[in-house]
């Protein structure tokens, strides 16, 4: 582990120096993740992208894509597109990633069970602005606006994150 690697611990990520808080899946953490399972896959993960909402956020890093009205991300098994970003109308299940809260105004996308998907391994693990402290997600990693912001600016493609199996800690 390096002070580059964002690391989950029982009191936040750590990440260059600092512990940010944030939360975690409400299934808790999984070395077995599923889709619909609600936790937060352990294992050593890399950033593979960011998204952003142009309407209400300037382009956090040169890399960074907008996130346009008809963007979705594909979470039905049965979809060969499955986990993967799609544009509407869209047949089969999906999540809109262009959404009326702030949730995802910025995501970073990670590359679990990306982008050859296997089915029914969980799709669309992020990391985006939480709801509040405490709340948990879907399976994503959360963290203030504040912090994602911080983050977003010093991430790179390939940042490794590292979510250990918390359970004896």
């Amino acid at each position: 582990m390096t002070p580059a690697d964002l690391v989950l611990t029982p009191a936040g990520v750590r990440f260059m120096g600092r512990v940010l808080p944030c939360t975690i899946g409400k299934g808790g953490l999984s070395g077995n993740k599923r889709e619909g399972d609600g936790a937060t896959p352990v294992g050593t993960h890399r950033i593979a992208g960011m998204l952003f909402r142009p309407d209400r956020l300037l382009q956090p890093a040169p890399w960074a894509v907008p996130i346009g009205p008809r963007d979705l991300w594909s979470d039905d098994s049965a979809d060969a597109l499955y986990n993967l970003q799609v544009r509407a109308p869209y047949c089969f299940s999906h999540e809109n990633l262009r959404r009326a809260d702030p949730l995802y105004d910025l995501v970073l996308i990670t590359d679990w069970n990306w982008p050859d998907a296997i089915p029914g391994k969980g799709s669309a693990i992020f990391i985006h602005q939480w709801r509040r402290p405490g709340y948990p997600t879907e399976g994503c990693i959360a963290f203030s606006r504040t912090d994602l912001h911080w983050l977003a600016a010093k991430v790179q493609i390939g940042t490794r994150i590292i979510v250990p199996d918390l359970a004896g800690a």
